[in-house]
């Protein structure tokens, strides 16, 4: 009895470090290769918990082996946007300014149902009051509503990423008409000589443009698009 006490707080006390480790998301708020590995460290735990006599380091090793290889592929993930795409997936836009993407939600194997609800747990249980809607790799429905007093004339706006952790987005400037050239002279007006010291920046069809530097503030800039309807 005392054999499995000191082994189960063990690999309690292992496990609790791994998880810290590898972050404070909530379970639906994960990535997919992160909600495996959370689900298969607490199954390799069990397997020396129950029995006394399998040895400690049966547990131990994939705990650890588990918590490495999640660390591995949040660097490379985070280094990659062709790796972050294979191993993450993609967010995916179900609906636009022309309405529901069928073609979007088939390839996400969902129904008009699935979508119907989700948007209603976000609290839009109006489709025409939505202009943009986007699942995103954890599963997450992100809802942007269309302007709510017409006379405004403040039209929704979808932001496109152009760069983040170091990277390019080359489909999303092919998209907005625009070359790194341009992002990069806006990131020197406002004192930042190379993208290397910016963390994140987007664009919105009305060419507003957010920069969010490494160090320092976050500012905006404003760009000229050739086809400011592309999206």
């Amino acid at each position: 009895m005392l054999v499995v006490f000191l082994k189960s707080a063990i690999l309690f006390l292992v496990m609790l470090l791994v998880l810290r480790i590898m972050g404070k998301r909530q379970i639906g708020e994960m990535q997919p290769f992160e909600l495996v590995i959370t689900l298969v460290i607490a199954e390799v735990a069990c397997i020396p918990m129950n029995d006394p006599y399998i040895p400690l380091y049966y547990g131990l090793i994939p705990i650890v082996t588990l918590g490495f290889l999640h660390l591995v592929l949040t660097l490379i993930t985070s280094k990659s946007i062709k790796a972050r795409n294979l191993i993450s997936g993609r967010s995916v836009t179900v609906i636009d300014k022309s309405g529901i993407r069928y073609d979007n939600i088939k390839k996400m194997n969902i129904n008009t149902l699935d979508l119907l609800e989700a948007v209603r747990a976000a609290g839009y249980p109006d489709f025409n009051n939505i202009a943009y809607a986007i699942f995103e790799t954890n599963g997450k429905i992100c809802v942007i509503e269309k302007e709510v007093d017409p006379t405004a004339k403040k039209p929704a706006h979808l932001p496109m990423t152009l760069f983040m952790d170091g990277a390019w987005f080359k489909a999303n400037l092919s998209v907005a008409g625009i070359d790194t050239v341009e992002i990069e002279e806006l990131f020197n007006k406002n004192g930042y000589k190379k993208p290397k010291d910016i963390l994140y920046a987007d664009i919105r069809q009305d060419g507003l443009v957010f920069v969010n530097p490494k160090d320092g503030n976050a500012f905006t800039g404003q760009l000229k698009l050739a086809s400011a309807k592309a999206w």
